[in-house]
C-alpha cells in the first residue's frame, strides 16, 4: 500500500474516532479514572484507541501499533462497569463488535518499537477533552526512526478559512492536506498570509518549564501572550499561524524526563512540512525508533518562521544548565 493510501486509512479512521469522541463529549457527563502513573483515561480514550487499533488490523495487518493505552484495566471485575459503555460506543462504528474483541482491538497498541510501525495517541490531552477544550487525536507511521506520516485530528481547534474540527495529515516530502471533520473535504495546506509571533504552551503548568520558555520565546521575537492549549492541537494551530514557537523542556522537579514518542510524532512532521525546524533542546533530530520515549532527546522546540538557531542559542544562555544526553 502507498503513503497516500495509507493516509486515507489513517485519515478516515481518525474522523470516524473523533465523531465518537465528539459524540461522548456532548453526553456532558465524563467519567474519569486515574491509571497506575496517575494521568487520567476515560471512555472515550479506550473507544478512540479500539476504533483506530481496529482499522488498521483491517488495512494493515502485519504493521505494528504502539499506543497510549491498554485493555489492562477493562479486563480487571472492579472496571467492568467500563467496559459495556466502551463496547457500546465502539458498536457505533463496528456494528458487530463484542466486548472481548474490543479488549484485544485495544492491546494492539501494545506492539513493539521495529523499523516501521504506528504510534497512536486516541485523546492526547485527556484533560482539555473533559474540560471541554482542545484535544488531538493523534497518529504516526514511523519507519527507521523517522516520521514518514502523521495526522492529527483536532475535533475543537478553528483555524482561520475552516469551520471548527480539522484533520491536519502529512506525508514526509509531499505536503499538508487539511481535512473537514465534519464533511471529510480535504484541501491541499496553504501557508497562512500573517503569523502570530507568539509561543504556544501547555494549559497545565507542570508540562514544562513555562518560565524559562516564556523567556527564550520573549528573546526570540515572540512577544504577543502566549497561547495557551492543551494536546498537539498546538502543532496545528502553528501550521495554521496562530503560534510560532512550541517550545517543551525539562522541568525542575523531573530534569531526566523523556517524551513520548505518540505525544509528538504527527505533530513535529506537520512542522517540518509546513517549512519549520523541530528538534531537541540540543538542536538534535527527533528520533523516534528507540522506545516508547525519546531516549535520545531531551526536550521540545519547534518552529515556524523563526530562527532556529537563533532559539537554541538564547536557550544555552538562559540561567539553567542542559542536561547531558
Amino acid at each position: 500500500m502507498s503513503l497516500i493510501q495509507e493516509q486515507k486509512v489513517a485519515i478516515a479512521a481518525v474522523r470516524s474516532a473523533a465523531q465518537v469522541c465528539e459524540a461522548i463529549r456532548a453526553q456532558k457527563t465524563i467519567q474519569v479514572v486515574g491509571k497506575a502513573d496517575a494521568s487520567p483515561v476515560t471512555v472515550a480514550d479506550l473507544t478512540a484507541q479500539a476504533i483506530l487499533c481496529q482499522a488498521f488490523a483491517s488495512a494493515l495487518p502485519k504493521d505494528a501499533i504502539v499506543a497510549e493505552e491498554s485493555a489492562h484495566l477493562l479486563r480487571q471485575p472492579n472496571y467492568a462497569y467500563l467496559l459495556q459503555p466502551v463496547t457500546d460506543w465502539v458498536r457505533s462504528q463496528v456494528p458487530q463488535a463484542t466486548s472481548e474483541q474490543v479488549c484485544d482491538w485495544i492491546d494492539l497498541g501494545q506492539g513493539q518499537v521495529s523499523d516501521r510501525f504506528w504510534t497512536i495517541d486516541p485523546i492526547d490531552g485527556t484533560k482539555g477533552f473533559v474540560r471541554g477544550d482542545q484535544y488531538a487525536i493523534a497518529l504516526a507511521l514511523i519507519e527507521s526512526g523517522q516520521v514518514q506520516l502523521g495526522v492529527l485530528g483536532c475535533p475543537a481547534l478553528l483555524l482561520p478559512g475552516f469551520p471548527q474540527g480539522i484533520i491536519v495529515s502529512a506525508i514526509r516530502g509531499q505536503g499538508i492536506t487539511m481535512t473537514c471533520l465534519q464533511t471529510g473535504r480535504s484541501q491541499p495546506w496553504i501557508t497562512p498570509t500573517q503569523r502570530i509571533l507568539r509561543l504556544a504552551e501547555s494549559v497545565e503548568s507542570g508540562h514544562g518549564n513555562p518560565e524559562l520558555q516564556r523567556r527564550v520565546a520573549h528573546q526570540v521575537g515572540c512577544v504577543e501572550p502566549p497561547l495557551a492549549m492543551d494536546s498537539q492541537a498546538k502543532y496545528a494551530a502553528i501550521v495554521g499561524g496562530q503560534a510560532a514557537l512550541y517550545m517543551r523542556l525539562p522541568w525542575v522537579a523531573r530534569p531526566d524526563y523523556r517524551e513520548n514518542i505518540w505525544d509528538h510524532a504527527a505533530g513535529s512532521l506537520l512542522i517540518e512540512e509546513a517549512g519549520g525546524t523541530v528538534t531537541d533542546m540540543q538542536g538534535q533530530a527527533l528520533n523516534f525508533g528507540l522506545g516508547k520515549q525519546l531516549l535520545n532527546n531531551t526536550g521540545i522546540i519547534a518552529s515556524l518562521g523563526i530562527d532556529h538557531d537563533r532559539i537554541i542559542t538564547a536557550l544555552h544562555q538562559g540561567s539553567i544548565p542542559l542536561p547531558d544526553r
